[in-house]
């Protein structure tokens, strides 16, 4: 009987365990992206995971390796604005209300500067002359699509309209197509 209780305590704890400190996602998927040749010094697209969160992309050097690109997310911490690569400034910016951010997404001025909040970076590896990052697994999991899961090079989205917030002028996106 003292076997059993110890036996049954012993499995609530270790579900207690897992249910109150879950396992981290260290696993991840690579996406591929594009090639190195895609993006020339100062270039950047953005790219949609299989979640349907975009993905700007960026090479920053006149290399091949990971070092010379990087990948943060697009979407602006402070309201949700596509920030976009500004070569000529070296930096990330959100028109909506004049945020920018560094090449490594640390935000530098405007509201995300004033609140402390940064881009999310994704791992970025070069293979050879492809390009490709890793997503977590939940991404790929909570969107409904397998392993085998591909993203989307996104098409800038033309924004029209009068007013001086591009969030609150309409927005007609052009067609996306796979990688």
């Amino acid at each position: 009987m003292g076997a059993s209780l110890l036996a049954s305590y012993g499995t609530l704890g270790y579900f207690a365990t897992r249910f109150l400190y879950p396992k981290q996602d260290e696993e991840g998927a690579w996406l591929f992206v594009c090639t190195t040749k895609r993006l020339q010094p100062g270039d950047s697209l953005l790219f949609k995971i299989p979640k349907g969160e975009t993905v700007a992309i960026a090479r920053n050097g006149a290399g091949t390796g990971a070092s010379d690109f990087v990948a943060l997310s697009s979407t602006c911490p402070h309201l949700g604005c596509q920030v976009h690569w500004e070569a000529k400034n070296d930096r990330f910016f959100c028109p909506c209300h004049n945020g920018a951010f560094d090449r490594s997404g640390k935000a530098t001025e405007g509201p995300p500067a004033q609140a402390g909040t940064n881009l999310a970076q994704y791992e970025l590896r070069v293979d050879g002359d492809l390009i490709y990052i890793r997503v977590p697994s939940s991404a790929l999991a909570n969107s409904g699509v397998g392993p085998d899961a591909r993203g989307v090079i996104v098409d800038p989205v033309a924004i029209r309209g009068p007013g001086h917030d591009p969030c609150l002028a309409p927005r007609v996106p052009s067609p996306t197509r796979e990688v």
